[in-house]
């Protein structure tokens, strides 16, 4: 039922298909281990989804619907990148999936595509990037990739599964090696990184040492292998609040606000909270608005976790609309902005896949009146701190630059970029960006 669960999961039009699997597998009965098989098969579909597209381009005659590409994309997954899946599994319960969803012919097809693709997989690598499987020790008889040399951002597209256009910008701003980092690095599960906001990081570690946590240069922030997720979830220290998931991109973010007691502070675009639990922790009043009343009730549960609800006034907001003059104002201010979560794309992978020239043009507009509208609400002398998960210059820099050429009553005092760390770092997980500006008078 993993698969079938999997294939229901891709082929419900959801935009965000990874949060729609726990309620598919609730309703097909899945235990914790056909769950957790079927979250890792829509993961790594999406993941490997232009890979594995390019792949079956070679393998499949004429246009076969969206319904049976679905379901050969499922199977080609776990043939290359499930290693603990056996191939015998792989593709019997994929043809079983096929006949039982769309129909007994189309299943005798899927097995035909299958077994054709893995006789024309051999072990190990052979050197030919049109040839050769990133992430997996496999590699083709034939070219099954565009070649690197003539077409480098569409070889990319092949191979990393990664958009073109995305990776061609990528290409112009970091250059080969680093773009080709970024979107290996894309292509695996994240890390996962905790804080500790009550500072006791080191004394608690030691209940976490079989689990080998690595330590960087910030105080308060450890990281452990994606692998262990469900141990950091269930243990008491997370109940307790002793321990928050946030990486130290977001943490570095809300400390830049310098947040202090008695202070009044807005954060815009607060949910899930860890950061509004932050600028809490410090003693400030802290006014945390969101559009979405599903994402303030994981706020909310977040900062009673953390101890801190009694010092965050929630509000329901989409945070652009015009403040009253009447309305308070803050000292300082956050602006944790929606954006295209390229700096994330190992944990939201299904971001690649809407990032686009429209979909860039909306997300800037509306980070631009929520700068605004948050810039609006800081006195005289105030901080305003605006943050993204994105690596994008539109997103990042030149939406700062824009403000500061509109707005000559604010000065930029701080900026800082980063770059998700390599699998297995003890440094960020996440790239991302803050910049902390100043309100003159």
């Amino acid at each position: 039922m993993s698969r079938q669960t999997a294939y229901n999961v891709l082929r419900s039009g959801s935009p965000t298909p990874l949060r729609r699997v726990d309620f598919f597998a609730e309703k097909a009965g899945l235990d914790d281990r056909d769950r957790g098989l079927a979250r890792a098969l829509v993961g790594c579909e999406i993941r490997r989804r232009a890979t594995l597209r390019a792949i079956l381009g070679h393998f499949t005659k004429g246009k076969p619907n969206a319904d049976v590409m679905t379901v050969l994309r499922l199977g080609l997954a776990q043939l290359l990148f499930m290693d603990s899946v056996p191939d015998h599994a792989a593709i019997s319960e994929t043809v079983r999936t096929a006949s039982n969803s769309i129909s007994l012919p189309r299943g005798r097809y899927v097995n035909g595509v299958l077994r054709n693709i893995q006789r024309a997989r051999k072990e190990g690598h052979c050197g030919d990037p049109r040839q050769d499987l990133i992430g997996a020790n496999w590699h083709f008889t034939l070219p099954v990739f565009r070649d690197p040399v003539e077409h480098p951002f569409l070889w990319a597209e092949d191979a990393l599964s990664i958009p073109s256009h995305l990776y061609k910008r990528w290409h112009k701003r970091f250059g080969d090696e680093e773009a080709k980092r970024l979107a290996t690095q894309a292509l695996g599960e994240t890390d996962l990184s905790v804080s500790f906001p009550r500072g006791n990081r080191d004394s608690l570690l030691a209940e976490f040492e079989s689990l080998e946590p690595r330590v960087g240069d910030h105080e308060r922030i450890a990281v452990f292998d994606a692998e262990h997720t469900r141990a950091i979830f269930s243990s008491p220290a997370f109940a307790s609040g002793d321990l928050s998931i946030q990486g130290e991109t977001a943490l570095r973010a809300a400390e830049a606000v310098n947040a202090k007691a008695g202070e009044e502070v807005l954060d815009l675009c607060a949910a899930p909270g860890g950061k509004t639990a932050v600028l809490a922790a410090t003693g400030a009043q802290v006014t945390a608005v969101d559009v979405s009343e599903r994402r303030l009730e994981s706020l909310r549960s977040t900062l009673d976790r953390l101890g801190v609800s009694d010092r965050v006034l929630v509000v329901e907001s989409d945070g652009t609309s015009a403040w009253e003059d009447s309305e308070p104002m803050f000292d300082a201010a956050l602006v944790d902005a929606p954006c295209s979560n390229t700096g994330v794309l190992a944990a939201r992978p299904g971001a690649r896949w809407r990032f686009g020239p429209q979909s860039q043009k909306e997300l800037i507009t509306l980070q631009a009146r929520l700068l605004r509208q948050a810039a609006d609400r800081v006195r005289a002398g105030g901080r305003l701190v605006y943050s993204t998960c994105s690596l994008e210059g539109d997103e990042n820099d030149q939406q700062v630059r824009a403000f500061l050429e509109e707005r000559s009553d604010w000065t930029l005092d701080h900026a800082e970029h980063f770059l998700p760390g390599p699998a297995g770092s003890a440094g960020p997980v996440d790239g991302g960006f803050h910049a902390r500006l100043v309100r003159n008078g």
